[in-house]
């Protein structure tokens, strides 16, 4: 296989396009460029020529990783699964995720950590965390120690119910309307009713 031109990328910093005979366009590192010692007119072996073709899919799988990372936090799940959608292979979207693990681009217990905080400041209890890590693929192994990052699940529900309970008493329907709320952000049933029986005893101390 003869390379028929190589030459530095307009767009991308410290990349390089290769075209081969065959009229593929490879895009690749300069440590790729010297190992492979690339140049216009070389002819390169089968095998000499799929190796080139595989190290330059998992570069850019690694570049693409950098950039979806740079751009906002993910878990390692999720990067893996965005740059499959992009194109990647499997196994070069798993190493281009292992790669930003091993430098610290992604830290999956600080990223839990960092949702369990979001969403418990938002109102929300374990059960919808929970249910955000599964989403975002973060490691069962990080939950818990993840889910201490939140507020005590008391302060929270006294906050809510006070807010939606400015009239003092509640009548049956608007406990059940109420309840129901608080179970859907994700607040045990336990949680809520202890929180519903402290809201009703100070509402009627105040009569």
């Amino acid at each position: 296989m003869r390379v028929e031109e190589v030459r530095k990328s307009e767009r991308k910093k410290g990349r390089f396009l290769v075209k081969l005979e065959d009229g593929d366009i490879l895009r690749v590192t300069e440590e790729e460029l010297l190992r492979f010692g690339l140049r216009a007119g070389m002819l390169l072996g089968e095998d000499e020529a799929e190796a080139l073709r595989a190290s330059a899919k998992a570069s850019a799988a690694k570049a693409e990783a950098a950039n979806i990372i740079g751009s906002r936090a993910l878990s390692k799940q999720e990067l893996t699964r965005r740059l499959v959608k992009k194109g990647s292979g499997e196994a070069d979207a798993q190493a281009a995720a292992d790669w930003l693990e091993d430098i610290g681009a992604i830290d999956d217990a600080g990223y839990a950590a960092a949702l369990a905080r979001h969403y418990g400041g938002k109102g929300y209890g374990p059960a919808r965390v929970r249910e955000e890590f599964r989403r975002r693929g973060v490691n069962r192994e990080l939950w818990d120690a993840a889910l201490e990052e939140m507020p005590e699940p008391e302060a929270v529900l006294d906050r809510l119910i006070q807010k939606k309970c400015r009239d003092g008493l509640l009548d049956p329907k608007d406990k059940r309307r109420i309840s129901g709320m608080l179970l859907r952000r994700g607040f045990s049933w336990d949680d809520v009713s202890a929180a519903m029986s402290r809201y009703a005893e100070m509402a009627e101390d105040e009569y």
